[in-house]
């Protein structure tokens, strides 16, 4: 099966890609090992957007046009909400996984992108001038060939097949992942300070892990249902490795155990949680950090701070620096001035391979600027200019074009 670019997930930033380049002509697969994408949005229940929108002072301004805006005008059509709220110094936009699964599969299949859901590459390889990917899905494989790729996986797959130079901080020093779970049934319960206090007195008690005392509850939007939060120490059994199966289903079995034991206490203890329930798990903890590649431009944590721009940016990084290196909470650094850093070109293409772009929180940064970066707003910002640098390479077209041809296409940002 031969396409004009083939991405690797189908998470924020692979659904703006695939979706921007079959909207511009090119024929396009997606590979997720999901049966759904949106990725963290979605099958980790995170259920904000972040880094939509500009930091500073008066009404919320979008940081980056096209794809971005209109995820955010399709949600807020989806929940009903009357827009993004403050939280501190940002602003967020509250999304429902529910409606951000079926958002993605209109996306799909109005623009025509072909979507192949519990899939996963397992090779990939040159072949002539574009590539070869060998994909499967439960035992069974296909040879899929594109002109061009685009890493949108999160964890920098695509490079770990190729031997690519790729890079991964120390386990000491990862984000932390996080865990969210849904529950029903809840009615005017406790919140707020009076659901902290709760949960460290169940931890005084005896009752409650101490690691349960991150724990944090947010409305759904829906009658009854609320999302649960909290951050695990990943390092239950050893170091921190977000891309060992043993380590990630020790997060799995240890959030489960934390939530159900956290929800069976509220129901005894908590005003409004009498009838309270675990209605959903996510289908895998949050991993906010793990391989990321080396590219042509390594963003770092600096630029970031001083809200640095450059000539050939394709998007804003409008999210503050939140570092999750302990379960304590997150620890937020914000640029000079609230000023938005600019993303170059070079951060999502690969050093020394052409062909291959990269988007999501698997881009070319350092430790600090992906606490930046990571956040879905900004990878719909990422994956948009990835869809459309993909088909400009699949159509021979000079990759310093890029970001003129967003800029005709989306307007400019900021």
């Amino acid at each position: 099966m031969t396409a004009d670019v083939i991405v690797l997930g189908a998470g924020s930033a692979g659904l703006a890609a695939a979706v921007t380049a079959a909207r511009e002509g090119a024929r396009v697969i997606v590979l997720e090992r999901h049966g759904f994408a949106g990725g963290m949005g979605t099958a980790s229940l995170v259920h904000t957007f972040c880094g939509l929108y500009l930091l500073g002072e008066g009404p919320p301004r979008l940081a980056n046009p096209g794809f971005p805006a209109e995820m955010a005008e399709r949600m807020l059509m989806a929940t009903g909400d009357s827009g993004p709220v403050k939280m501190g110094r940002v602003w967020v936009l509250r999304q429902h996984p529910v409606e951000f699964v079926r958002i993605a599969d209109e996306l799909f299949r109005e623009s025509g992108v072909e979507v192949r859901f519990h899939s996963e590459a397992l090779r990939a390889e040159r072949a002539g001038d574009g590539w070869q990917v060998e994909a499967v899905c439960r035992g069974q494989r296909q040879i899929l060939t594109a002109r061009t790729l685009v890493d949108a996986s999160g964890d920098a797959v695509l490079a770990e097949l190729l031997g690519a130079a790729a890079e991964r901080t120390e386990s000491a020093r990862l984000q932390r992942p996080a865990y969210v779970f849904g529950v029903q049934g809840v009615a005017g319960g406790e919140e707020g300070l009076a659901m902290a206090g709760r949960i460290v007195d169940g931890v005084r008690r005896g009752e409650l892990s101490r690691d349960t005392l991150g724990l944090h509850f947010r409305s759904s939007g829906r009658a009854g249902e609320v999302f649960g939060s909290i951050d695990l120490s990943g390092a239950e059994e050893g170091a921190y490795d977000p891309l060992d199966a043993g380590c990630l289903s020790r997060l799995e079995t240890g959030g489960r155990l934390l939530a159900a034991a956290a929800v069976g206490f509220l129901k005894r203890e908590a005003a409004g949680w009498a009838t309270a329930y675990v209605s959903h798990w996510p289908v895998r903890a949050g991993v906010r950090e793990s391989r990321r590649w080396i590219g042509r431009h390594v963003l770092t944590e600096e630029e970031v701070l001083r809200g640095t721009r450059h000539a050939d940016d394709i998007a804003l990084a409008a999210w503050p620096l939140e570092s999750r290196e302990t379960t304590r909470g997150p620890k937020l650094r914000f640029p000079d001035d609230d000023r938005a850093a600019g993303i170059p070109l070079g951060c999502l293409m690969p050093a020394g391979l052409d062909g291959i772009f990269v988007a999501g929180r698997c881009i070319s940064c350092d430790h600090g600027a992906q606490a930046s970066l990571r956040v879905m707003g900004t990878c719909f910002a990422t994956g948009q200019a990835a869809g459309i640098a993909a088909l400009g390479a699949a159509l021979g077209q000079p990759a310093g074009d890029i970001p003129r041809r967003l800029r005709e296409s989306f307007g400019d940002r900021e």
